[in-house]
């Protein structure tokens, strides 16, 4: 039903550019958001009617008089009688305050247990009207020590347009990216540059670059046994889900999503 609605909307496509090397399974159908990934998330937010307060740093949960005091980075604390943390989970670990010795540590050691890759991605953006001369939309590689795939985003999301510039996305490997975790950013972006002018030498110059470090990027080993969520406190509710809880794709978020709405619901 959720593709089905997002479908509906246009949110969601099915895939149809060519992907060279991609590994599909059987019965297994492959979606693009035409319009990025992020047009899912606001989708939902829009249909939820909530309000959505960005850029909130959050450093500390406590419990205060029966609630859990939230405080941030910047600005004054806040009280809340529920908190749904959808983090990854080295982050939760990494969150201050007494609720930290309120988790029992079977809790503890489950998400303590919890792995994640880590890579870069690196954009490459052109001015409109620019040609990309390569006869795939998207391409696994897997002879190279450094980048694993390369899509040309535009033409994999099939909104190729004369007024929109092509952009180029490079994801790295898994070991490369935990190899290079705290190397020098520009250093990094370099090298990357360097193994793709030797896989696509055709590639133009681009107008811009961004490199992107992505500490958290797939879950490797999810938190054991624990179907989608888990409820470190009841009253005042605190409950913590994501893909860190199921797996990194889509049905795994949403598998997350409907498991921590059904635990929140008796608290509303």
């Amino acid at each position: 039903s959720f593709y089905e609605e997002l479908l509906s909307h246009g949110i969601l496509k099915p895939l149809a550019a060519p992907v060279e090397g991609m590994v599909v399974r059987e019965g297994s159908c492959n979606y693009v958001a035409p319009q990025g990934i992020s047009s899912v998330v606001k989708y939902y937010l829009e249909q939820s009617g909530a309000d959505v307060s960005y850029e909130q740093h959050v450093t500390h949960i406590s419990l205060r008089n029966g609630r859990w005091e939230v405080s941030r980075k910047v600005g004054p604390p806040e009280q809340f009688d529920v908190v749904i943390l959808t983090i990854p989970v080295p982050q939760i670990l990494q969150l201050q305050g007494d609720f930290m010795n309120i988790i029992n540590e079977s809790q503890k050691q489950q998400l303590e247990s919890v792995n994640y890759s880590s890579r870069y991605a690196l954009g490459l953006f052109y001015e409109a009207g620019t040609g990309i001369a390569v006869p795939w939309a998207a391409q696994y590689i897997t002879d190279n020590p450094c980048i694993r795939f390369i899509s040309i985003d535009n033409k994999k999301r099939n909104i190729e347009s004369p007024e929109v510039g092509p952009s180029v996305v490079v994801h790295t490997t898994v070991t490369f990216g935990s190899e290079h975790l705290d190397s020098d950013p520009a250093e990094v972006q370099q090298i990357i540059l360097s193994h793709l002018q030797r896989i696509v030498p055709s590639l133009p110059q681009p107008s811009s670059i961004k490199c992107q470090k992505w500490r958290y990027s797939q879950v490797t080993r999810a938190v054991p046994s624990c179907p989608g969520k888990m409820i470190l406190h009841t009253q005042p509710l605190l409950i913590c889900g994501g893909d860190g809880f199921t797996r990194s794709n889509f049905d795994g978020c949403m598998e997350s999503a409907m498991s921590l709405a059904e635990a929140v619901k008796p608290h509303l």
